[in-house]
């Protein structure tokens, strides 16, 4: 049987079905993009407590309506489920699925193994299967192929062959939660596949609901062009953290510099410091490729580096907020602290790889009592590094001006900036925020 022939028709007519492993930030929306382009589509995780959720139509995303995942269930067209035995009844896998760094900064590649043994064990003929998840080159031809193709033994058949039994490819994830220009649907993917015959179907699907693909060469070229992406972005932010660092010695606002060196119309990119990086990609992604080059006996000196400051960057933060303190008659030791935002970015409610959630952590190791405010985080609840049970404090005068110090870490568009400063003692601003709605005070230190 020519099961390349077969998906191919399957995709076309609309009659394929899509399987997505990981019902997070990135495989949920794309499961709703399949389902608004016709395709049934069912999505599947290890989380109990997601599915009747979805079933019912309700989100756990701040940034996707409830209306959206309503929508798509009474389509008939979308099911959530935790049982993994309906992969057998699917044509496409995609998995979207999280790859940390362990407590030693190297990739934690858990569960993109488990996921990999649990296709494995429902793997049809004909099937493709996609991973999304940010990787390091070689990762779908080093793990994944090899255990897919020894599904062919079971009962005593031959290896599956790739390209002709199953198709593989990897396709990495761009999402940008609440971004407003850019949704999943209108940013270019890039596909590499093992095969030619598994990049052509991988692309097939992915067009019916991508408004462009990117076919490269091999899945090592796919893998390596995300971690291109996210190794820009943090190098690039390094260098406004460092600067930062420099010009504050020198009296000199590096904010004030950035916005002058953005009005050349050529040669200039504007990034912008912060109190440390944040998200699921660009704290990560680099160490990815930094431990699979000692394999080719290469240090990624520059990678680190970028690495090592804006790790630095909450301690940065920290410091100042200390000298804050001090200059004000305070000891950090006692001190009330309240951090604007924990969301690693504003006006969204992912909080993963946040620098506020390692800022609470220095400030209760220096002995300071520490409250959190942001709109999109109602609660602190523990989670793989930080064991937190802390409710977000509502934003009025009477509280703020209960603290010795509010530090500003992620500028939501909906903090009343004046009413915060009228009624706060001190604040720290991380992010230019109050200078930005016009607002200027002694009492306002930036960092």
């Amino acid at each position: 049987m020519n099961y390349r022939d077969q998906l191919i028709s399957k995709i076309n007519s609309k009659t394929a079905v899509v399987g997505i492993i990981g019902m997070g930030y990135v495989g949920l929306p794309l499961a709703l993009e399949f389902v608004k382009k016709g395709f049934k589509t069912i999505g599947f995780d290890i989380d109990e407590q997601k599915i009747p959720l979805l079933m019912n139509g309700q989100s756990y995303i701040k940034h996707i309506s409830p209306e959206k995942i309503n929508q798509a269930v009474k389509s008939k067209l979308f099911s959530a489920t935790s049982d993994f035995s309906r992969l057998k009844e699917t044509d496409a896998i995609l998995l979207c699925i999280p790859t940390p760094l362990d407590e030693h900064r190297e990739p934690d590649l858990t569960y993109i193994k488990n996921s990999a043994v649990t296709v494995a064990q429902y793997l049809q003929k004909g099937q493709l299967v996609t991973l999304e998840s940010s990787t390091y080159p070689g990762t779908t031809d080093e793990i994944l192929l090899p255990l897919f193709e020894e599904c062919g033994l079971k009962g005593g058949n031959a290896k599956y062959k790739v390209g002709k039994d199953f198709f593989l490819a990897f396709s990495p994830e761009r999402e940008d939660p609440n971004n407003p220009d850019y949704s999943t649907s209108t940013i270019p993917k890039v596909v590499g596949g093992t095969t030619p015959e598994c990049l052509e179907v991988a692309c097939l699907l992915y067009n019916q609901v991508i408004v462009k693909t990117v076919p490269v060469s091999s899945t090592r070229v796919a893998e390596a062009t995300k971690l291109l992406e996210n190794i820009y972005r943090s190098v690039n932010i390094a260098l406004m953290n460092e600067l930062k660092m420099v010009f504050d010695k020198m009296n000199i606002d590096v904010w004030e510099v950035i916005e002058a060196a953005k009005t050349k119309p050529f040669g200039f990119q504007a990034f912008y410091p912060g109190p440390g990086l944040g998200g699921h990609c660009i704290p990560i992604d680099p160490f990815y490729l930094t431990w699979k080059a000692r394999e080719y006996d290469i240090n990624t000196k520059f990678i680190e580096l970028a690495g090592e400051i804006n790790t630095y960057q909450p301690y940065y933060v920290a410091e100042k907020v200390i000298n804050a303190l001090n200059q004000n008659g305070k000891s950090i030791k006692g001190a009330k602290i309240l951090i604007l935002g924990v969301s690693y970015k504003k006006n969204i409610d992912d909080k993963r790889e946040s620098p506020s959630l390692k800022l609470i952590e220095i400030f209760q190791n220096k002995d300071a009592k520490v409250d959190f405010s942001d709109p999109y985080a109602p609660l602190l609840t523990p989670s793989r590094k930080y064991d937190y049970n802390i409710p977000s404090i509502n934003l009025n005068a009477e509280n703020l001006s209960s603290y010795d110090l509010v530090l500003l870490s992620t500028d939501h568009d909906n903090f009343d900036y004046e009413m915060i400063a009228k009624n706060s003692k001190l604040i720290v601003d991380t992010r230019n925020a109050f200078e930005r709605h016009g607002i200027k005070s002694p009492h306002i230190y930036k960092s």
